[in-house]
């Protein structure tokens, strides 16, 4: 008992140190953290290391892809979701064929089964390695498709493990792997829907932020192992209930308990990334002595590791490109879109324009209200803001470039390679050789993508970048100034002990409930905050920031 608590303080610091050491350096801590577990794995005492690969599938990845989907832009998501989603399936797809087809061909006796099995084992980027691009200065766009791809990628190769599995074992049937993925990604996003749903109905009545942030801890755990009992991905769950409660939480959570979250949470992913790129490299000792107790060559199977990482560099290259001419047509099809929806927005400002639109459906045959009118409005303000944030940052080939690079494996590689059965043909071999992999991806790649950003970054474009998200947050201050003039000031003369919760509108300053304005006094207010708040909406897209985040409306439909 004693020793493993000195353990796992001994594993804390190192992890505070490593992480210490590597922003003093201007090298990534992951990188180190998976030095200083190879070091460590030499030492007598981790000789047999082993962990089991369900810590690392249902223990720590669900609470980090967790924080990631809470943490990220909702908008970024769906205006990058049609590159997601190609990166996640047909790319990861495509790596595993290549990969099974090349295993196949150089390790002797490996059937193209147990090749794609092993393929699917290295085919998927991992969230936690990718977490390394995010302290660049990159473009967003390139971290939100990243970031966006490892959080669902997992499913793909999971399921497709599954499937080369079962084919090895002769009972492959097409439509029966189509019919798995279907299944386990549709029961996972029901779930992990549900998940979200009832995470934001319970915590919106936990007043107490400690109590709030111990409720959040357990939102993955409840998504992810239900799902995975059921056949489903565990992980999707925990993604799905993290976008939603991402989405839901700003209107739902108290300010004080979303700091509290956000604190506690980067707490528990600093922790949990160098725990697990600690026990990845203390796994080596234990992983190569499997490999010789086989009566295999290690130095073969780091060769095999080393060409198939290469392949997997050229695959994804293969893959990004023509997908950012598919990405740059199609944006050039939706910016002809944009002079018409200018006009619709300017007359949607004024009366005699809401007018003018009701005439002009009422030529063309359909009858529609002003108040329908004006529920298109904020439809319209999207998909300008969507056009000119593809306008203002497009994907020439210096982003496609570091989409290619900075897609790194990290310990998901290795914990998927654990679960391949004890019958597996070498399997220790298959192991080594996915260890090796990951290691060289996250070793190589991850340490020379900051050069890489800093050749590829045109001269000057990070100070103006700089310089538009200051004016973009300087904009977002002076409207919350001018909505919040706007609200009715509270009286406080004579009260004591807090103020009310603004949240609550159905109260007054002194418990009842107060009457409701008359409806023609709260008309032009309404109409005015609405208007703003479209402008806000329309003008805030270059610095990225999303929209959905912020107290200044609800949230727009997708157009």
């Amino acid at each position: 008992m004693i020793e493993t608590l000195l353990g796992l303080v001994v594993a804390l610091l190192v992890v505070a140190l490593t992480t210490v050491v590597g922003r003093w350096a201007g090298i990534a801590a992951p990188i180190l953290m998976v030095a200083v577990g190879v070091g460590g794995s030499f030492l007598p005492m981790f000789d047999d290391f082993v962990l089991d690969p369900e810590w690392i599938l249902l223990g720590i990845l669900p609470p980090l892809l967790y924080s990631a989907a809470v943490s990220m832009p909702a908008m970024h998501f769906r205006r990058e979701f049609g590159a997601i989603a190609g990166l996640s399936v047909f790319l990861v797809i495509g790596t595993a064929l290549a990969l099974g087809l090349f295993f196949m061909i150089v390790i002797p006796d490996l059937g193209f089964a147990w090749g794609v099995a092993l393929g699917a084992i290295v085919s998927p980027t991992d969230a936690v390695a990718t977490s390394i691009i995010k302290r660049t200065p990159v473009s967003k766009r390139v971290i939100a498709i990243l970031e966006g791809e490892s959080l669902l990628n997992d499913a793909t190769a999971l399921v497709l493990l599954r499937t080369a599995i079962a084919a090895a074992a002769a009972s492959f049937s097409f439509w029966g792997a189509v019919g798995t993925f279907a299944y386990a990604v549709v029961v996972a996003v029901l779930i992990g829907g549900f998940l979200g749903w009832l995470n934001l109905t319970v915590r919106r009545r936990a007043t107490d932020p400690t109590v709030n942030t111990v409720l959040s801890f357990t939102v993955p755990f409840l998504a992810a192992i239900p799902a995975e009992l059921l056949g489903a991905s565990g992980l999707v769950a925990a993604v799905v209930a993290g976008i939603i409660t991402g989405v839901g939480g700003p209107r739902v959570f108290s300010a004080r308990n979303r700091l509290s979250d956000a604190q506690n949470w980067r707490t528990v992913e600093l922790v949990l990334e160098g725990l697990v790129f600690l026990f990845m490299g203390l796994q080596l000792t234990t992983i190569i002595s499997d490999v010789q107790a086989a009566h295999a060559g290690v130095a073969p199977a780091l060769l095999i590791a080393a060409g198939a990482w290469l392949l997997t560099v050229v695959v994804r290259a293969g893959y990004v490109a023509p997908l950012l001419a598919l990405l740059s047509l199609s944006a050039r099809r939706v910016r002809r879109l944009q002079p018409r929806l200018e006009t619709i927005a300017q007359r949607l400002e004024s009366e005699e324009g809401e007018k003018k639109l009701v005439a002009a459906f009422a030529r063309r045959g359909r009858t529609v209200s002003r108040d329908t009118v004006r529920r298109f409005g904020p439809r319209v303000t999207r998909g300008l803001a969507d056009i000119r944030y593809f306008q203002e940052a497009p994907l020439g080939w210096r982003e496609g470039a570091l989409v290619v690079w900075a897609g790194m494996r990290g310990a998901i590689t290795l914990a998927a390679a654990q679960t391949l059965p004890e019958d597996t043909p070498q399997r220790s071999v298959l192991i080594l050789v996915a260890f090796g992999v990951a290691v060289l991806s996250l070793v190589g790649q991850g340490s020379s993508v900051a050069a890489m950003v800093t050749v590829l970054t045109p001269a000057g474009a990070q100070e103006e970048t700089r310089q538009r998200e200051r004016e973009e947050r300087r904009h977002i201050l002076e409207l919350l100034r001018e909505s919040a003039a706007i609200v009715p000031a509270v009286e406080t003369t004579g009260r004591r002990g807090p103020l009310p919760d603004l949240r609550d509108r159905k109260r007054s300053p002194s418990g009842g409930h107060r009457r409701a304005a008359p409806r023609a006094s709260r008309r032009p207010r309404q109409r005015h905050l609405r208007r703003r708040r479209a402008r806000s909406r329309a003008g805030c897209h270059r610095c990225g920031a999303d929209r959905d985040r912020t107290a200044l409306g609800p949230r727009l439909t997708s157009i």
